[in-house]
């Protein structure tokens, strides 16, 4: 097929609509095309409940294979378990995944051994120049005696590694709602959650990739709407909710209400500075709460801010040696697994916080949850750099302003910050606020807007 390869591959990954923009065809080239660029000898590979992924799965196989690499297929998998088998076998990886996108979307999320990115700094733009360069003709042939394709269930020893990074065994009871919205949650949860004392209400695990009941995206407040029913219903202890590929979770207290991801990154935070002997570095990217710098400083971590984006958080860790790093999307990143992103991780670490003592979950996240956020605002706008400058002219000089550029432009205050970061893929401006109090955030966050609308 003729594709147009510079929609088709992103920053972190390679995400599209099948068969529209891609194919089996192209996935085989892709397949050969990854393993030239990362010398692998060996690759696992992964896929979640859509309907395209088996076939995708198996072409990229098929194209690694026939260049002499032997493939280990692990099948049905989230994509933090696909991150698991690359740190454990030491394997590079691909994973076949839209994550949250609609049905009619796939992709592949790939990466070395250890589970290190594969991003467009890292490899990814020397795999779409090779493919685009075979499209035409096909891979070339190679002399290597062609690699073997083998299966292998990583289900069992995926949860077994989590359950021995947080204990839970000696938790009180809980009653938990996890809404895996037909997607990989489904298939990852009952045995994660195995012989825990946890009562289960699931909703939506059938493994669904047209996602039948709503999109997989718990950080649109229209997902998690028949969750926040349920665990009220339910008289739950709390609600987690995943993404399409279980990568991320958000979490809702006990009386359905969303708690910020945030306050979940700084109550890891505390409890892995606690494990590494109140000593440590963090990782935040710039939109996360002024809470969770200071919960690290206060129990004795060293905070460290970085850019919006997991290449980025991931390329931190390793350079610093991070323990953990959290992002404002629900992405959580974790040194003991290979530096790479598991929302399970960070649900079981909550279920042991919340069962480690006898209130609320709204009450204990209430310590973590210390200011006024916005939530991420998107706007369309046909000129970024103009609305950016204009945002720096109205701000630059005023007294006790200082503003940044880490990613896009952050004006702070000493009681409110914003920032502004313009989409790499659509015409967008995005909009996040923070302040002491409700009353200043909505005044900041309108003065803002007024700008980047006008």
């Amino acid at each position: 097929m003729t594709a147009d390869l510079s929609q088709l591959v992103k920053a972190y990954d390679v995400r599209g609509v099948v068969p529209d923009q891609w194919d089996e065809t192209l996935a085989e080239l892709f397949g050969a095309a990854f393993v030239q660029v990362t010398g692998a000898d060996a690759i696992v590979t992964g896929h979640d409940m859509r309907p395209s992924s088996p076939g995708l799965s198996r072409a990229f196989a098929r194209g690694a294979a026939a260049r002499g690499v032997d493939v280990t297929e692990i099948g049905l998998c989230s994509t933090d378990q696909l991150y698991y088998a690359s740190g454990a076998f030491g394997l590079a990886g691909a994973m076949f995944t839209a994550s949250h996108n609609p049905a009619q979307y796939n992709g592949i999320k790939m990466c070395r051994p250890g589970a290190a990115p594969v991003g467009q700094d890292t490899g990814l733009a020397e795999i779409r120049e090779l493919v685009e360069s075979w499209m035409d003709s096909g891979a070339p042939t190679s002399d290597a005696t062609p690699g073997t394709i083998t299966q292998r269930d990583t289900l069992e020893d995926y949860s077994a590694h989590l359950r021995g990074l947080v204990d839970l065994t000696s938790i009180r009871p809980l009653k938990v709602v996890v809404d895996a919205g037909n997607g990989m949650g489904g298939h990852t949860v009952p045995t994660v959650f195995a012989g825990l004392p946890l009562t289960l209400v699931p909703m939506y695990f059938e493994l669904d990739g047209t996602f039948p009941n709503h999109e997989a995206n718990p950080l649109d407040p229209a997902n998690i709407v028949d969750l926040q029913k349920r665990v009220r219903e339910e008289d739950a202890d709390l609600g987690i909710a995943f993404d399409g590929d279980a990568d991320r979770c958000f979490v809702v207290d006990e009386r359905g209400e969303p708690v910020s991801p945030s306050a979940i990154t700084a109550l890891v935070a505390a409890r892995e500075l606690a494990r590494h002997g109140g000593k440590g570095t963090v990782i935040h990217n710039l939109i996360t709460s002024w809470s969770v710098p200071e919960v690290v400083r206060e129990n004795g971590g060293t905070p460290v801010r970085t850019r919006v984006g997991h290449s980025f958080i991931k390329a931190e860790m390793a350079t610093s040696g991070a323990i953990f790093g959290g992002e404002h999307s629900a992405h959580y990143y974790f040194k003991d697994f290979w530096n790479a992103d598991t929302g399970m991780l960070a649900a079981l670490h909550v279920l042991a916080a919340l069962g480690g003592q006898e209130g609320t979950l709204s009450a204990l996240v209430d310590q973590y949850d210390r200011y006024a956020g916005s939530g991420e605002i998107n706007s369309t706008v046909d000129d970024q750099a103009g609305r950016l400058a204009a945002i720096r002219t109205e701000y630059e000089g005023r007294e006790g302003i200082t503003l940044d550029e880490l990613d896009g432009l952050t004006v702070s205050a000493t009681d409110w910050w914003f920032n502004v970061r313009p989409s790499n893929t659509e015409p967008l401006l995005r909009l996040n606020a923070e302040a002491r109090d409700e009353p200043t955030m909505a005044k900041v966050r309108d003065e803002a807007l007024a700008i980047i609308r006008g």
